[in-house]
């Protein structure tokens, strides 16, 4: 049987990457977090204090930032590199939030982070989630899902995920950065947020991670038998 890319899209906290990872360890597949990569680069850009709109400082740092991912082998998931140091946690904080739109439509850091990607999906055998996988970085993938949920379910999900972290920040203030984040996302002139035609669309507002992710692997089930049945037949 041969190895695939599968490419989620969507929304911020719709259960993209969660689901991801559970499909990549169940399929024996490589997971890439393309979304971590963006946050990566915000904070590396923060951490030098580099205006976003400095673009020559910008693609300076692109060329001096190293990303990778290392997998933890206490928890079993992969983890942000910057420059081989672990920054998971750091680059799920709040403050990262608030800006990865505003770094991610930067047309330069879209076109080295999209390189890199396809670089490392290259091989096939590959989940990767983010907002434009299965429409700039892969519109070749076998298999597609766009996730979307409410607004609301968003962000309670969100708020639980900070506070596991020990940030306490109100509901009000999260719906607010989704939004935000939404409307850049889908706004922007370089890879906007979108559904591709050919992407099945999932709405997990009411559904368990579980269900998500039984959906994307009875997906990837029906294209995997068809192709076999092409192959067969000649």
């Amino acid at each position: 049987m041969k190895n695939i890319v599968i490419a989620i899209d969507g929304y911020s906290s719709c259960g993209k990457s969660t689901t991801a990872k559970a499909v990549a360890a169940e399929l024996g597949y490589a997971y890439i977090d393309t979304g971590a990569m963006y946050r990566g680069v915000t904070l590396y850009l923060l951490e030098h204090n580099i205006d976003f709109e400095d673009l020559p400082r910008v693609e300076e740092a692109l060329h001096q930032l190293h990303i990778t991912f290392k997998r933890n082998r206490r928890t079993g998931r992969n983890e942000l590199c910057l420059d081989g140091v672990i920054r998971e946690d750091d680059i799920r904080q709040m403050r990262i939030s608030n800006s990865v739109s505003e770094v991610s439509v930067i047309p330069a850091v879209r076109h080295a982070m999209v390189r890199q990607q396809q670089r490392m999906g290259r091989k096939r055998g590959v989940v990767m989630d983010g907002r434009d996988i299965g429409t700039t970085v892969f519109p070749d993938a076998e298999v597609k899902v766009f996730m979307t949920a409410d607004v609301h379910t968003r962000a309670v999900r969100r708020q639980m995920e900070l506070a596991v972290k020990g940030e306490n920040v109100p509901l009000d203030d999260i719906i607010h950065n989704l939004q935000k984040r939404d409307h850049i996302d889908s706004t922007r002139a370089e890879s906007p947020l979108r559904r591709a035609a050919d992407a099945v669309l999932l709405d997990t507002s009411h559904i368990t991670i579980d269900e998500q992710v039984d959906f994307v692997l009875e997906r990837v089930s029906s294209v995997l038998v068809d192709a076999l049945r092409v192959a067969e037949h000649g």
